[in-house]
């Protein structure tokens, strides 16, 4: 197993925000569910999820990052150029995906996940996070 999962958590996250700065809502529509549709599919097969988690992973991976997407949008309009501000954001919506996945995988599942690269996102977050203060 590679670092694909945490890698395409890290592509999705890059793409709410280069959709954030789409103009057309559908195609940013489509290209999020094809992201997010591509990012479930890697989580399934990598951590061998059961049917029942691929439920609430799809759920807590639209709606996160549907609200994320939302609030860099309403940055955005409000002209924040600040990119403290928006990393806060992508890092407090990171924070709030994995403690949503950690009570849905089990111990092995979320061993697998840190390993592939989770835990040193968290790391680097934490790190920035601390120097950006």
């Amino acid at each position: 197993m590679t670092k694909r999962v945490f890698s395409s958590l890290a592509a999705v996250l890059l793409c709410v925000f280069a959709l954030a700065q789409e103009n057309d809502p559908q195609k940013r529509e489509k290209e999020f569910f094809e992201n997010l549709d591509k990012q479930i599919g890697q989580l399934t097969s990598q951590l061998d999820l059961e049917d029942w988690q691929v439920f609430y992973v799809d759920s807590i991976l639209t709606h996160d990052y549907q609200a994320m997407q939302k609030e860099l949008m309403a940055l955005q309009q409000k002209k924040v150029s600040n990119t403290d501000i928006y990393n806060e954001v992508a890092f407090r919506w990171q924070d709030r995906i994995d403690e949503s996945l950690q009570k849905v995988f089990n111990e092995e599942q979320w061993a697998k996940y840190q390993k592939n690269g989770a835990a040193r996102a968290k790391k680097a977050r934490d790190k920035r996070r601390a120097k950006m203060k």
